[in-house]
């Protein structure tokens, strides 16, 4: 059975920074591509960056220049480093090996990020 675990969320203040970590069992991370989302309350879940296998990657407009998603294959985690925080990226922050990659989506549990003005 996949399992994604995040972690490294927190409270930080505006222009502070934070890194998440997203570590799998039970499958090699390194097969999928895999993306980072955000809930934010009475909002839908969005996509914020994403990681393919062979380590492309894209962003959000809202997060592009400040976030940097990378992946270790070797401690099987994918990373969203984020930095210049906002009030506005307060969220709870997903991880996500996409539906194309294993038949049905695996989510993590999420990670709280709360950005003080």
């Amino acid at each position: 059975q996949v399992q994604l675990v995040e972690s490294g969320g927190g409270l930080v203040q505006a222009g502070g920074s934070l890194r998440l970590s997203c570590a799998a069992s039970g499958t090699i991370f390194s097969r999928f591509a895999v993306g980072w989302y955000r809930q934010a309350p009475g909002k839908q879940r969005e996509l914020v960056a994403a990681i393919t296998r062979g380590g492309n990657t894209n962003y959000a407009d809202s997060v592009k220049g400040r976030f940097t998603i990378s992946r270790d294959n070797a401690k099987n985690t994918v990373y969203l480093q984020m930095n210049s925080l906002k009030p506005e990226d307060t969220a709870v922050y997903y991880c996500n090996i996409p539906r194309s990659s294993l038949g049905y989506d695996v989510w993590g549990q999420g990670t709280q990020v709360t950005v003080s003005s």
